[in-house]
């Protein structure tokens, strides 16, 4: 049986079970706001949602894209009872989570936060080229026009920024000086780029393809701001073998069997890592370059 981790309306996840089912492979789909109790029934740990039941050892396999298993956690009226029984449910969360992620997996639930910084030391450690980039609290040393600003976190949708939709935090280029201080904030050098590259990773495997964002000045700085009247010429690409090495070492320095790259070759032919999302979206590349990685998922669970 499959186990898999997910938000209830998560695209990606509704494509890879189509595949699911084309292959008669079982699975069992978790929502991000399921609660679960763990109980113990015939001597084997039995976890139960509202909507789910299964025992663990009867999960083969797990797929964590989204959301993850969440504990419906007691609680006791005596301080010094709830403080050991808190403790005690810990023990069993924790273990019940290890063990699904001792399965064959695809990510991880204890493992899906990125941290950029953090990250970007460990590309530097494994050999690939990463753009400058420093933190800062004001613009005193920033080379204008020259450096970019992108967020540190890996959560870059503002919820309700406007009356009637979401905002994005795209990447921008810094042009004027700031007066006053600010938090501190993530800049790194602007690259002129001849093209970008999105890698999909999967437990040592890489499908590629080059992004023609530079041909088009909505796109030119952040390919996320698509052109839809437009798009982005967008072809099937090869890492050179040393790119690819090292991107692999750092995926497993990362702890990551899974997840999309993004990196630019510039114009005067050098490869930039840029960054590793675990969880991030590789149905684009897919469709495009027909790589139909929905199955190669499907396929490894």
């Amino acid at each position: 049986m499959i186990l898999i981790l997910s938000a209830n309306n998560d695209f990606t996840t509704n494509e890879v079970i189509k595949w699911l089912h084309i292959l008669d492979k079982k699975y069992i789909r978790v929502h991000e706001f399921e609660l679960f109790e763990i109980k113990v029934m015939d001597k084997k740990i039995l976890l139960k949602s509202q909507r789910n039941s299964f025992y663990i050892d009867d999960i083969n396999s797990v797929w964590f894209r989204r959301g993850g298993i969440k504990f419906n956690r007691l609680q006791f009226q005596h301080d010094s009872v709830n403080k050991i029984m808190n403790e005690t449910q810990f023990c069993l969360e924790d273990y019940v989570i290890k063990k699904l992620e001792s399965k064959k997996h695809i990510n991880k639930q204890s493992n899906n936060r990125t941290n950029k910084l953090l990250i970007l030391e460990k590309a530097v450690a494994v050999g690939l080229e990463v753009p400058a980039y420093f933190l800062a609290d004001n613009t005193d040393h920033v080379n204008l026009g020259k450096t970019i600003t992108k967020s540190i976190s890996e959560n870059i949708i503002v919820k309700s920024a406007f009356d009637d939709f979401d905002g994005i935090l795209y990447t921008s280029i810094v042009d004027k000086q700031e007066d006053e201080v600010f938090f501190p904030t993530f800049f790194q050098e602007k690259i002129e780029k001849a093209f970008e590259i999105r890698c999909f990773y999967l437990n040592g495997k890489v499908w590629s393809c080059a992004i023609f964002s530079q041909n088009d000045e909505q796109t030119k700085l952040d390919n996320r701001i698509y052109n839809y009247g437009k798009p982005n010429r967008t072809v099937r690409y090869t890492l050179p073998p040393e790119i690819h090495h090292k991107m692999c070492i750092l995926m497993t320095e990362l702890d990551y069997n899974c997840g999309s790259i993004d990196f630019i070759k510039s114009i005067d032919g050098k490869f930039y890592f840029l960054e590793v999302n675990p969880v991030g979206q590789f149905l684009g590349i897919s469709d495009i370059c027909n790589y139909a990685l929905e199955k190669e998922i499907a396929d490894y669970l």
